[in-house]
């Protein structure tokens, strides 16, 4: 038994307690650490909550104008064999995606000096595709086109509507830039070369 330290008065459960924690140093100190632990742990996934709750709040889904819509829906079953895009934006007081413009016979390079430097804009480009082996095809592409400088708003509305209208355009070939400069013809054949 450890030695009491002299003229101090002890009584008997205080004297257990000594033992205790003298026997077990290593055990008598796991409810303290357990407590810390989950009290950090219930912070932590309290703090992720607000956070997710802020941005899920903040993140605006526009709906997919009805006219795009048929729009859309000619443009994918169109017969044409040349280079063809459409460009979308955001009307922001409405909350709905609309057609900006329509291009036919267009380039990449030539569409890439349409598009404003510092707001995001949504593409569907039909591409004249000539694979290495010959054969030709027109994969229909879905580009969101968010270059770095555009408003933070703008950037989250744009990026919380993208898969409701890649989905209302029912497309499979959907890429994406932070640098509008990218838009090239090489850039493009790079990303179908995934779809061979």
């Amino acid at each position: 038994m450890p030695a009491l330290p002299y003229c101090m008065c002890y009584n008997i459960k205080e004297i257990n307690n000594i033992l205790r924690v003298r026997q077990h140093p290593v055990t008598s100190s796991w409810p303290r650490r357990n407590y810390l632990y989950n009290t950090t742990v219930s912070l932590q996934t309290r703090t992720q909550n607000k956070t997710s709750s802020r941005m899920s709040s903040s993140l605006v889904v526009c709906e997919v104008d009805e006219s795009l819509k048929e729009k859309l829906k000619k443009f994918r079953f169109q017969k044409e064999t040349n280079n063809a895009a459409i460009l979308m934006k955001i009307d922001m007081e409405k909350q709905l995606v609309i057609q900006e413009e329509e291009y036919e016979d267009i380039s990449l390079d030539d569409l890439r000096n349409e598009l404003p430097e510092r707001q995001p804009r949504f593409i569907v480009y039909s591409y004249k595709y000539i694979h290495t082996d010959g054969r030709v095809s027109y994969p229909l592409c879905f580009i969101f086109s968010s270059p770095v400088g555009c408003k933070p708003e703008q950037q989250m509305m744009y990026a919380g509507s993208k898969n409701q209208l890649v989905s209302a355009a029912e497309l499979t070939k959907v890429f994406e830039t932070r640098n509008i400069d990218d838009l090239s013809e090489e850039w493009l054949i790079n990303k179908l070369s995934f779809f061979r």
